[in-house]
């Protein structure tokens, strides 16, 4: 028997997807359409077993969700049932230093939300690195409405530091919906398209970050994320030591051959 099986609300056709195509780019989706796309605890150790999967043998990723709704945040249907000495995920949340396993992902991750983006749907779309929004997306850290604060940690430093301090604390104390629109213009999301749209758009911004080299992705993202807690010298100490280890790299060699040949590019099964 399955652990969830045990108790009353468990769906076992409530999942999350993993596919990967011959480009390297790795779809993850969120699959309970029933609820919105709400997660039950396997799901959610599922998202994070294939972003283990992806870091292995993919490019690019992309979460979206099934259907007209990206994600409704926890199943509290599921999560009733479960008495709460027996709650949580086998899987950590975070890596060794704290950061959310979509976060921490070494690859680009895209965020391509359709519908509610709600509580921790709305958290999970904070840690992606690009978001791609539909016309009719929309957002809301309900968590004030709730006696909670929002539950993964995102809300109170992510979105702080993705849409400003006054902005966030105003989404973050009233609980409402962000919008497509409004969403654009805090520069939250960086597109809106239509529906039918949502999954090839996001493949062709996917397809962009192909031309990088993997090694430059995954440092990249490291400076970043790491960049924004630490002093601005021992960033820049960081920064140019690890740009001296590229100079000696396989990738770097691969770009100045290909610029000196005139040609793209070919980063693939280099390391």
């Amino acid at each position: 028997m399955v652990l969830w099986e045990q108790f009353a609300y468990y769906d076992p056709m409530a999942e999350t997807l993993y596919d990967i195509d011959g480009d390297g780019i790795a779809v993850i989706t969120i699959n309970n359409p029933r609820r919105r796309n709400a997660m039950t605890y396997p799901m959610i150790e599922q998202l994070y077993e294939g972003l283990q999967r992806a870091s292995d043998e993919a490019r690019v990723v992309i979460i979206i969700g099934e259907g007209d709704a990206f994600c409704a945040g926890i199943d509290l249907n599921f999560l009733a049932n479960i008495p709460p000495e027996e709650r949580g995920i086998k899987v950590p949340p975070h890596d060794a230093d704290g950061w959310w396993n979509i976060t921490s992902c070494p690859l680009p991750v895209i965020a391509a939300v359709d519908g509610p983006a709600v509580g921790m749907g709305a958290e999970w779309t904070s840690h992606c690195d690009v978001r791609i929004a539909t016309n009719r997306a929309r957002f809301a850290w309900n968590f004030s409405h709730r006696g909670l604060v929002p539950d993964t940690g995102a809300g109170t430093w992510l979105l702080p530091r993705q849409i400003g301090l006054q902005n966030a604390l105003r989404l973050l104390y009233s609980g409402d919906w962000l919008d497509a629109e409004a969403a654009l213009k805090l520069g939250y999301v960086c597109e809106i398209v239509e529906p039918d749209d949502l999954l090839s758009v996001a493949k062709e911004e996917a397809r962009r970050y192909l031309l990088g080299a993997p090694s430059s992705h995954r440092l990249t993202k490291r400076l970043l994320y790491e960049g924004l807690h630490l002093p601005v010298a021992e960033h820049q100490a960081i920064s140019r030591q690890i740009l001296l280890d590229c100079f000696e790299s396989k990738e770097h060699l691969e770009g100045l051959t290909a610029f000196n040949e005139g040609r793209t590019p070919s980063f693939k099964d280099l390391k």
